[in-house]
């Protein structure tokens, strides 16, 4: 994909991201690997409907600003750090999607119970360490929680994702927000039953084609 089209597809993200209520308001952010190799991130405190791609920031990997007027978001460490550890990671996402979020903040992890959340996420979520939103400690604490997975809890936070590019991680917190709403709503009934150790052999390599650049 050129600069131009990461761009778009992430802007349509972004936009996404708050129409189908994974955030509210001006919370959560989402951020893109560009061609060659800078990152573009959304700006800070910007009401996504109005957004537009000049209001999009390009910083490179350490944080420092190429282009732009605005500021990026203040969760920046959050999405490099990820960027930085993780060459097969292509997107990264923060939202606070509610059924995740209530998970997070008991720190409970999102169990593995529905064979595509093993393969479009790589098996059961865990819950990150609190840390200071923004700061250094969160990033290290959660980049390191991504290395196999498609997402990670923030404890007392909200969620994170990873994928290959903005459409693809947009469908990772979509999921992962489905699922944390069964799993809700399975508990109400009874104990969730976990899927056969044989079914998750199978499926777990899977998340690696499929979710991660190669």
């Amino acid at each position: 994909m050129s600069d131009l089209e990461i761009k778009e597809a992430l802007l349509a993200a972004a936009k996404e991201m708050i129409t189908c209520g994974l955030v509210e308001g001006t919370a959560g952010n989402i951020s893109a690997r560009l061609p060659d190799g800078n990152v573009v991130l959304t700006p800070s405190s910007m009401d996504y409907q109005a957004m537009t791609l000049d209001d999009l920031v390009v910083t490179d990997l350490a944080g420092n600003v190429l282009a732009g007027d605005k500021m990026p978001t203040t969760e920046k460490s959050l999405h490099l750090a990820c960027l930085r550890k993780h060459r097969d990671i292509g997107a990264v996402m923060h939202c606070h999607a509610l059924f995740a979020t209530m998970f997070a903040i008991v720190r409970q992890p999102i169990p593995c119970v529905i064979e595509e959340f093993d393969v479009y996420v790589g098996g059961d979520i865990e819950v990150a360490d609190y840390r200071l939103t923004g700061s250094e400690e969160l990033a290290e604490e959660v980049s390191n929680r991504v290395a196999d997975k498609g997402a990670v809890l923030m404890a007392n936070h909200g969620l994170l994702c990873v994928g290959k590019h903005p459409a693809d991680v947009l469908k990772v917190a979509k999921l992962v927000e489905r699922t944390a709403k069964i799993i809700w709503g399975a508990r109400l009934l009874g104990t969730p039953v976990p899927l056969p150790d044989a079914t998750l052999q199978q499926f777990a390599p899977l998340y690696k084609l499929i979710g991660r650049i190669q």
